[in-house]
This record gives structure tokens, C-alpha cells and sequence, in this order.
């Protein structure tokens, strides 16, 4: 015989299982009540009940960027397209983050603890020396192809192979993800340090002197520059 068990804040279930009274608990839940239900209405209930304005803020936006996630679902649907969810992730960044969870349709979105976005690596911790090994990996790699297939050492050809091939993988994107520690802004510069060494009759010349005479900067002097453009074409907008 089972027991009528009525949920009133107060019923012993353990109590009844130690008496081998047989005991069922039901649970609902209501399917996409965040969906259906107005979300105003959800939080005056919770102030009604007595949760305080920092949680009822925290399920706010929650609520908001789950409301925008769904109107991008209508909007791909509208349109006969459909997200790969497999490859939807969340990246949490930031001290004290709460780290929600978001849903896709009906998919929960992964976590992270890194993305690459547009050929840039971006990791919850914003360390740029994750993106600064594999540019210069690759700018090396260049460097290699051009030493094994151009046989010409002249500055008429290596200094524009440098400018098209090499130095692009290692500008890109750079005011996004410059480098902030010594080693790493070394580690660039070696590659560059590298490709002028390559020109014939300068291979005896110190690094500053082949950049002088090449009328090359460093890449730490570029960054510099590349910077304060920046800053003066923000501050002349605002």
C-alpha cells in the first residue's frame, strides 16, 4: 500500500522509508517554462518571495542573452539555416564569472576553455602567448619555404617575399592580441631578425644596422606606432 505523501515543507520521506512504508516522490517540471512563461512575471515572483535584488539581477541577464540566443534560433530557421551545434561553444572570461549555461534549440552550448575566432586564439584567461608561438611558427615556416626555392639573395627579392609572406603572419590582427611580455615580443622579433640576415652583404651587419639600412623599424616599434594611430583615430572620433 502506498502513502498518500503530500508536499507541505515538512514531510519526514526518510522516516517513511525506515518505517518500509513504500513511498513514491513525483517530480514535475514544466518543459520551456523560461520560453512561455513572460519573463517579468518570473522575476516579480521571485521578489515576491523574497530573493534579493543581486540574485534577481543575475537571472535578468541571464534571461537576456538566453532571449537573444533564441531570437538568433528564429532568425537561422527564418532564413533555412541551422547552427552547428557541435561546433556552438560558451568562452567564460573574467574574474568572478558566473559561468551560465546557454541554451541553443534545445542543446545545452559547451564550455570552452579556448576558441580561435577569425585566425585569432582566444582564451579565458586572455593570454596573448598562445597567439604569438604559432605566428611565429608559421612566419618560420615561410622563411624556410623561401630559403630552399629562391635561390637570389638581393634585397630587390627577399625584402618584398618578406613583406607579402612573413610579416603578415606576424601583424595580424596584432592590436588585439599584441604581445605584453619580453619573450614574447622577442620571439617575433627573431623571425624578423632572421629574414634581413638572409639578404646578401648585410649578413656581417648588427640586427639595428641591416634595419637601418633596409629602412626597416622592429616589429616592437611598429606595434608602438600601429598603436598610437589607433589611439589618435579613437580619440578623434570621440
Amino acid at each position: 500500500m502506498l502513502t498518500p505523501l503530500k508536499w507541505d515543507g515538512e514531510a519526514n520521506q526518510k522516516a517513511l522509508v525506515d518505517k518500509e512504508r513504500a513511498t513514491d516522490i513525483i517530480y514535475l517540471d514544466l518543459g520551456k517554462a523560461f520560453d512561455t512563461v513572460p519573463h517579468d512575471n518570473i522575476l516579480s515572483e521571485l521578489e515576491r518571495h523574497g530573493f534579493d535584488a543581486w540574485i534577481t539581477r543575475w537571472i535578468r541577464n541571464w534571461l537576456d542573452v538566453q532571449t537573444n540566443l533564441h531570437r538568433l534560433q528564429r532568425w537561422a530557421h527564418a532564413n533555412l539555416m541551422k547552427f552547428n551545434e557541435a561546433k556552438c561553444k560558451v568562452l567564460h572570461m573574467g574574474h568572478g564569472n558566473p559561468k551560465h549555461n546557454y541554451r541553443l534549440s534545445r542543446e545545452w552550448i559547451e564550455n570552452s576553455p579556448e576558441e580561435k575566432d577569425l585566425g585569432v586564439f582566444e582564451k579565458k584567461q586572455l593570454n596573448v602567448s598562445l597567439q604569438c608561438a604559432p605566428a611565429a611558427q608559421k612566419a618560420n615556416c615561410v622563411l624556410g619555404c623561401i630559403k630552399r626555392s629562391v635561390t637570389s639573395r638581393s634585397r630587390e627579392v627577399i625584402l618584398p617575399l618578406y613583406y607579402a609572406l612573413m610579416r603578415s603572419h606576424l601583424e595580424y590582427c596584432i592590436q588585439l592580441w599584441g604581445p605584453q611580455y619580453r619573450r614574447d615580443m622577442e620571439l617575433l622579433e627573431r623571425v624578423q631578425r632572421r629574414a634581413t640576415k638572409l639578404i646578401r652583404g648585410l649578413e656581417h651587419l648588427s640586427y639595428e644596422d641591416r634595419l637601418r639600412e633596409l629602412g626597416l623599424f622592429s616589429l616592437e616599434k611598429r606595434k608602438l606606432r600601429g598603436d598610437l594611430i589607433a589611439a589618435f583615430q579613437y580619440l578623434k572620433r570621440a
